[in-house]
C-alpha cells in the first residue's frame, strides 16, 4: 500500500463542519438512551453544587467518550468536533467533566454503582448480552441434575492499574510490585455469551486481594439474580483464585445460593488431605495446549486429577464450616538436573475447593470448568487496553468513579455488538470499536432529516446497518449469539 501519486501535491485542511469520526456512537448511545442511562444517572446521583447539575448528560458524555476510545479527561474532546454538535446535544467540555468527577465522594461512587447495575439490567433485557443466563431445563429444581453448560459463572479477581507520580491518592505497591491502584471486578459468563461485568470496586494499591471481596460478591450475586429473573433455575458458580479462599468470601457466595470453585493454598491441612488420595483415584486429563512452566522453563502437556471429600475451615466452629470436594491436579515435577532422575515419580500439586455436587460435574469436568476462571484475565486486559489505560485524576473517588464508568462503557459496547453478528458478539472492545464505532461519516440534511453518509465498501457495513436499524426502531434485534 502506498500513497496515491495522482496529484503533484497533497494538502490537508481541517475545515469540514459536517464530518464525524465516530459515527458508531449514534446507535450505541441510542441504545444507552433506550435503556434509560440519562434518567438513571439523574435519579440516583446527588453530586452537590453546579458541578453535579445535569448528571445524566455528564455521565452519558463520559461513557460515550470511553466507547469512542478516550482513556483520559483530555480525550473527551473527541466528542466536540465537526458535526458532533448536530448528532448529539448536551456534550460537555473535558474541563467540565473533570470537575464533575472531582466532586465525587465514596457515597457518590456507590450511587454510580447502582446506576451501572441498573444499566446492565436494561441492556440485558434489550439485547442478548447475557444470553442463556437462565435457560436450564431442570424439572426437579435441584443442582444435582444440572450439567456444566447450565451453570452461570461469576468470576472474581483483582488487577493492578499502574499509575505514575505521587499525586494519586491511594497509590501503592501491591502484590505485583507495580505502583498503582487495585481494581476488583466480578464478571458473569454463560455458555452462550461473553463476559459482562456485574460489580467493580477500586481499592488502594497496597491492599490485599480479598479486601472488600465479601461485599463485592454479595453485590455481584444480587445483580446476577436480578438478571436471571424470578425462576432462577440455572445454578450460579462463583470462581476465584487462592487469594479469595477465606470464610467471608465463600460464606457470602454460599449464603446467596451459589456454588463455589476456589483455588486453595497448600497449607498443612490441604497437604494432609492430598496425601490420602489413593493412587488408583488419579485420572489422566489432556490440556488443550501444553502449559509453560516458568519454574522449570519447560512445556508440560500431561496432568492427572483426583478428588476427595473435604470440609473447608474445619478448624472453625461447625456453623462456619463448609462441606464440599477438594479437587487436586498434579503435573510432573521436572525441576531436576539432567541425568538425576528421582527414584520415584515427583509431582507438583494444584488444588481447589468446590461445592458443586458430584452428580452435576465429575472430577474431570469440574477441573476443566474451574480452569475457565482465567477468562476474567481477558476482561482485565480489555479494560486496560481502553478506558483503564490510565486513572486520570489525583483524587481517589474520581478514579473510583472512572472505573465504574469504564465498566458501563464496556458493557454498553458489548451489548451493542451482540445486535450485529456472532463474530463481533465475543470480540474485544478494540475490535468492536474499530469495526462499529470509529466509522467516519458526513452529515447531510434531507427532508428535515439528518442522513449519515458513510464510507463506500465498508467491510462491516452489514453489521453496522443492523445495529443502526435495530436501535433506532427499524425492526426487532437479531441476536448474534444464536
Amino acid at each position: 500500500m502506498q500513497l496515491s501519486h495522482t496529484f503533484a501535491a497533497t494538502s490537508a485542511v481541517f475545515d469540514e463542519p459536517n464530518l464525524v469520526s465516530s459515527a458508531g456512537l449514534v446507535p450505541v448511545m441510542g441504545l444507552a438512551e433506550s435503556v434509560g442511562l440519562h434518567e438513571l444517572a439523574d435519579a440516583h446521583l446527588s453530586v452537590p453544587g453546579d458541578k453535579g447539575a445535569n448528571a445524566g448528560s455528564k455521565v452519558a458524555s463520559l461513557v460515550a467518550g470511553m466507547v469512542a476510545g478516550a482513556d483520559s479527561i483530555d480525550d473527551m474532546a473527541l466528542l466536540r468536533h465537526g458535526g458532533m454538535g448536530r448528532a448529539f446535544t448536551g456534550v460537555y467540555a473535558p474541563s467540565t467533566l473533570g470537575s464533575f468527577l472531582r466532586s465525587f465522594t465514596f457515597g457518590h461512587v456507590r450511587q454510580l454503582d447502582a446506576v451501572a447495575a441498573r444499566l446492565l439490567a436494561g441492556l440485558a433485557a434489550s439485547t442478548p448480552l447475557v444470553a442463556g443466563i437462565d435457560d436450564a431445563d431442570d424439572t426437579d429444581d435441584t443442582d444435582d441434575n444440572f450439567g456444566s453448560d447450565d451453570y452461570t459463572a461469576v468470576d472474581v479477581d483483582d488487577t493492578i492499574i499502574e499509575v505514575h507520580g505521587y499525586a494519586k491518592q491511594g497509590a501503592g505497591f501491591g502484590y505485583s510490585g507495580v505502583r498503582g491502584l487495585n481494581a476488583l471486578l466480578a464478571t458473569v459468563t454463560t455458555s452462550r455469551s461473553a463476559p459482562a461485568i456485574v460489580a467493580q470496586r477500586l481499592r488502594k494499591g497496597s491492599c490485599g486481594s480479598a479486601r472488600g471481596a465479601k461485599r463485592l460478591v454479595t453485590d455481584a450475586l444480587k445483580t446476577v439474580n436480578a438478571l436471571r429473573g424470578p425462576s432462577r433455575q440455572a445454578p450460579v458458580l462463583v470462581r476465584a483464585d487462592s487469594a479469595f479462599y477465606g470464610r467471608p468470601t465463600i460464606a457470602a457466595a454460599v449464603g446467596a445460593g451459589a456454588q463455589v470453585s476456589v483455588t486453595v493454598r497448600l497449607d498443612t491441612s490441604v497437604k494432609k488431605a492430598i496425601a490420602t488420595v489413593e493412587e488408583s483415584a488419579w485420572e489422566t486429563i489432556a490440556y488443550p495446549h501444553a502449559v509453560y512452566d516458568e519454574t522449570t522453563d519447560r512445556w508440560i502437556s500431561r496432568a492427572e486429577v483426583a478428588e476427595i471429600p473435604f470440609t473447608a475451615f474445619s478448624g472453625k466452629s461447625k456453623a462456619d464450616q463448609v462441606p464440599g470436594r477438594l479437587v487436586v491436579r498434579r503435573i510432573p515435577d521436572l525441576n531436576t538436573a539432567p541425568g538425576q532422575d528421582g527414584l520415584f515419580a515427583m509431582w507438583r500439586f494444584h488444588a481447589f475447593f468446590t461445592t458443586v455436587p458430584t452428580e452435576a460435574m465429575d472430577t474431570v469436568t469440574v477441573d476443566k470448568t474451574h480452569r475457565a476462571h482465567a477468562i476474567i484475565e481477558q476482561v482485565h486486559a480489555d479494560l486496560k487496553n481502553s478506558a483503564l489505560a490510565h486513572l486520570p485524576s489525583g483524587r481517589f473517588a474520581a478514579n473510583a468513579a472512572w472505573l465504574v464508568l469504564a465498566v458501563m462503557a464496556f458493557n454498553l459496547t458489548r451489548a451493542a455488538a451482540t445486535l450485529t453478528d456472532p463474530a463481533l458478539a465475543k470480540a474485544t472492545t478494540a475490535t468492536i470499536r474499530a469495526k462499529l464505532i470509529a466509522v467516519p461519516a458526513r452529515l447531510a440534511t434531507s427532508a428535515r432529516r439528518i442522513v449519515f453518509h458513510l464510507p463506500a465498501a465498508w467491510p462491516w457495513e452489514t453489521a453496522w446497518t443492523r445495529l443502526f436499524t435495530t436501535v433506532l426502531g427499524c425492526g426487532p434485534p437479531t441476536p448474534a449469539t444464536t
